[in-house]
């Protein structure tokens, strides 16, 4: 693993190693550690021992409440266990959602993530412009980045699926409603990963709020995490909803294509009815076709101009009804 020191006055990093950042969580006021696990397909064998040493334990902080830290399969949690608290954060990081580890003490905060760090830049500013007094508000700082990053994928969503919705009216496509199942699934990951966390922590923060001892900065700290939180929740739903009423706006113009057809199949139907009648009426073989009907001019008359007076009554009263305008208003 790969651990970098992170200067909070002014964000610089220095790589030190596994050794030099146990001396130093045991000695320096105030360290920030960055620790960088290798990807499963980067790992070495199974068997090696680097791999199978806990991450706490390799820095000294050996507790058997924390061998979670820093195990990759470990859902969002977030425990307070004395004077330490040990945090699963969610972050959106490339169209996914992956998992940091936070581990703070009072005099240090060590964080863990695979692979390119998600938060390291985003962090980094944040460490130069807030400049935080201690672990505990670099901490707070972390989890508000962390939000952050549900926040701009939420708004990016919602701003996608309303620019799909606008273009649906404008001519409906069938890959509109694959962009926009990806979108609502999109916002049902979101939610899935956010929901847990947020429930888990604010169990955790409310606990810590009602205690006497919890100095007012921190308390301040806390509801600024929780009012951002909850106005995260609030992006998310709203982008549900936003996918939603996509949907059922397509649905609706589905509908209204069809009303169209079925409304251009009744106008045939009509024309056509009359005549099929007579066409059947005239081809049965009964007296009064077969001994009245012996000129020519009496055949064209009923068998011909009795379709055309068909055909022209029913145009008539196609012309006089509702169908009729609403087809030319569509068209």
């Amino acid at each position: 693993m790969t651990v970098t020191v992170v200067s909070v006055p002014d964000g610089g990093t220095t790589t030190v190693s596994v050794p030099e950042a146990r001396r130093r969580l045991a000695t320096d006021p105030f360290l920030f550690l960055r620790i960088e696990l290798p990807e499963p397909e980067d790992q070495g064998e199974p068997g090696e021992p680097e791999q199978e040493v806990p991450v706490v334990r390799r820095l000294g902080l050996a507790d058997e409440e924390l061998e979670w830290f820093g195990r990759r399969e470990e859902s969002a949690r977030a425990e307070f266990l004395g004077d330490v608290a040990g945090f699963v954060v969610p972050v959106v990081h490339d169209r996914e959602v992956a998992h940091v580890h936070a581990l703070a003490g009072e005099r240090f905060l060590v964080v863990v993530h695979w692979g390119r760090a998600a938060l390291a830049a985003d962090i980094t500013a944040q460490l130069r412009r807030e400049r935080p007094r201690d672990a505990v508000a670099t901490l707070f700082l972390l989890l508000q980045e962390a939000l952050a990053t549900f926040r701009r994928a939420a708004v990016q969503a919602l701003l996608q699926v309303e620019e799909l919705e606008d273009d649906m009216f404008e001519g409906r496509r069938p890959e509109q409603i694959y962009l926009l199942s990806q979108q609502r699934r999109w916002s049902a990951l979101l939610h899935h990963a956010l929901l847990p966390y947020l429930q888990a922590v604010e169990e955790v923060v409310t606990r810590r709020m009602m205690s006497p001892d919890f100095p007012a900065e921190r308390q301040r700290l806390a509801r600024e995490f929780q009012r951002a939180a909850r106005l995260v929740l609030a992006d998310i739903e709203s982008l549900q909803d936003a996918a939603r009423r996509a949907f059922a706006s397509y649905g609706s113009l589905v509908a209204g294509e069809q009303n169209g057809v079925i409304n251009r199949l009744a106008i045939v139907s009509v024309i056509f009815l009359p005549l099929s009648f007579l066409t059947g009426f005239f081809g049965m073989n009964f007296t009064f076709l077969t001994n009245r009907l012996d000129t020519r001019d009496e055949f064209w008359l009923l068998a011909v101009g009795l379709q055309l007076v068909a055909v022209v009554a029913s145009l008539f009263l196609l012309h006089r009804s509702r169908i009729w305008r609403r087809l030319r208003d569509e068209d």
